[in-house]
């Protein structure tokens, strides 16, 4: 029985901070993450580089292409193309126009992803997400990118996992900027979330096509213990009305989709701001990695559980569930936006990269978007991180999330097993899952 529909986006994502390198080129000015104090990064690496996709595009597009990708989630360097208050880049811009364009000549359907973290230097010095005049500066970038791509781009997103970028850059200190602000916390959510609507707001009044507009979140939720009433009503508890991991999913999505503030948000925002930040999405992105349920105190993680490289479990359950879950409670479609595993594979003696652990990983995975699919719920599409191997923040380059293996000392690119196990699973549509 065909479960998967003719038009579901099978395809993959990365972030342009992550892969594209030219740092200080053709305009550019640093992000934050171009300025990443010494020994916050792993064996001191940057991202100066990274997999040079800022002049290889065109190969890593003909790459996609070979592995039958119907879609690409990238995201936008917002320094490349305003370098600096009020300013923008031409040169910048036109790498993207490029881009879309190449994917759309090889049958890609691109995804943008306008904001995945790398702040510009000029923003954060005006005061980052401290400060008020971030909202402004968010909507002039996403304006000139719906201007210059909308023609082409159908699919749009605001931020990615803002529960990483505040939660790790401004609370942990474990990420750019590197700042551990605990009182700051509701002021930048509120502003974040203000942004998110405005951003909306702007995308649907410039757009030359009619758009689709989501957000991609950092979602896992808890798996159910088992099957009683009693059992799923706990599990949605856990994944929305406790403070687990970021916050719980609600302090974040329930005032973009239901227009109500959640958590420690509910007495920071007014109505007048909910009414912003509840401008209507046609869907919700859903970054999905591991359980939630060994976060709760008092839950162990068994000892032969399996686990990636950076020790993150291994349970294809969470994504059915976190799909699940977000869909009862928000009734929006939802669109896989991340889901992937780290290892350290490197290319055998015969130059093939194997990993036969990504290829079950994909088919666990996968055979739980299926089961969502099969059960009616509207999943749009499913995209795996990451294309290619690439800076995975402060990990350096030591993790491999890629379905692309790239040597770092050549740019050299090999499509993996896990490659070639994908593109399969796509020619099929899934049936063999």
């Amino acid at each position: 029985m065909r479960v998967f529909p003719e038009n579901f986006l099978w395809g993959a994502a990365a972030a342009s901070a992550q892969i594209e390198g030219g740092w200080n080129e053709g305009g550019r000015t640093p992000s934050i993450w171009d300025m990443a104090p010494k020994g916050k990064i792993k064996n001191g690496d940057t991202c100066h580089t990274a997999c040079d996709h800022y002049h290889r595009y065109k190969e890593d597009v003909a790459l996609m292409k070979e592995m039958g990708l119907k879609s690409y989630r990238f995201s936008v360097s917002w320094s490349r193309v305003i370098p600096e208050k009020g300013k923008v880049n031409p040169e910048g811009l036109q790498f993207y126009v490029n881009l879309v364009k190449e994917l759309k000549a090889a049958n890609i359907e691109p995804l943008c992803t306008l904001y995945h973290w790398d702040m510009p230097m000029w923003v954060y010095e005006e005061g980052g997400w401290e400060k008020d005049a971030i909202i402004k500066n968010y909507c002039d970038f996403a304006r000139v990118m719906v201007e210059a791509l909308s023609n082409d781009v159908t699919y749009w997103m605001t931020f990615n996992e803002p529960q990483c970028f505040i939660m790790m850059g401004y609370i942990m200190g474990t990420h750019a900027p590197f700042k551990r602000k605990f009182l700051t916390f509701r002021g930048i959510v509120r502003r974040m979330l203000l942004a998110h609507g405005e951003g909306v707001t702007v995308i649907r009044k410039y757009a030359k096509t009619p758009p689709k507009i989501g957000i991609a979140m950092a979602a896992t939720t808890y798996i159910p213990d088992g099957d009683t009433p009693e059992d799923l009503e706990k599990a949605r508890y856990y994944s929305f009305g406790h403070a687990v991991g970021s916050g719980s999913n609600s302090l974040w999505m329930d005032p973009i989709a239901l227009g109500k503030a959640a958590g420690l948000v509910k007495n920071k925002l007014s109505k007048q701001d909910l009414q912003v930040i509840s401008q209507p999405i046609d869907f919700i992105g859903l970054n999905v990695y591991q359980p939630s349920n060994h976060m709760l105190p008092g839950n162990k993680v068994p000892e032969d559980a399996k686990k990636t490289a950076l020790g993150w479990l291994v349970d294809g359950r969470c994504l059915y569930w976190t799909i699940r879950h977000y869909y009862e409670r928000y009734h929006l479609p939802v669109m896989v936006t991340e889901n992937g595993m780290a290892d350290h594979v490197t290319p055998s003696p015969d130059g093939a990269v194997h990993g036969a652990d990504r290829c079950d990983f994909l088919r666990e995975f996968l055979g739980n978007v299926k089961q969502a699919v099969a059960e009616g719920i509207p999943v749009l599409g499913y995209q795996h991180w990451s294309v290619m191997d690439n800076f995975e923040w402060c990990e350096g380059f030591e993790p491999r999330f890629g379905l692309i293996h790239v040597d770092y000392a050549t740019q050299k690119r090999t499509i993996k097993d896990s490659g070639h196990a994908y593109a399969q699973i796509i020619r099929e549509n899934g049936e063999n899952l």
